[in-house]
């Protein structure tokens, strides 16, 4: 997602410019890039000068939506991940550690949350 960031005014990228860049299997970015397309984050052009490019501007995509398409809810521990309603565990209304995973889950969110492809590629400092 940096390099299509990175190359964002110029046009898609091919999946093997992207593959040499980043040192990944084009057959290993190909299975990610159909998830980011799912998620709407990429789009596909066909052709000779063909490839991918980011579906919005790079200060529109947000670190925390490509984590999550690629890699599920942001969570240090399962009890606490979005959708699993505390059914993971019998001890989950006794449990005197599920709010700290909670603001632990919270946090990472918001610190993915605010940092975008664009911060990413600029100078600017991404710390608080």
């Amino acid at each position: 997602m940096v390099v299509l960031a990175l190359n964002y005014r110029e046009g898609p990228t091919s999946i093997r410019e992207i593959a040499g860049k980043e040192n990944i299997s084009p057959q290993y970015l190909e299975q990610i890039f159909l998830d980011l397309r799912r998620a709407e984050l990429v789009n596909s052009v066909r052709g000779a000068k063909g490839g991918y490019k980011l579906a919005r501007p790079p200060s529109e995509i947000n670190i925390g939506d490509v984590v999550r398409t690629l890699e599920g809810p942001i969570a240090p521990m399962e009890c606490v991940a979005e959708g699993s309603e505390g059914d993971c565990c019998e001890r989950t209304q006794e449990c005197l550690t599920r709010g700290v995973w909670e603001k632990l889950r919270d946090r990472m969110n918001e610190v993915l949350d605010d940092i975008s492809l664009e911060d990413m590629i600029s100078s600017r400092n991404i710390n608080p």
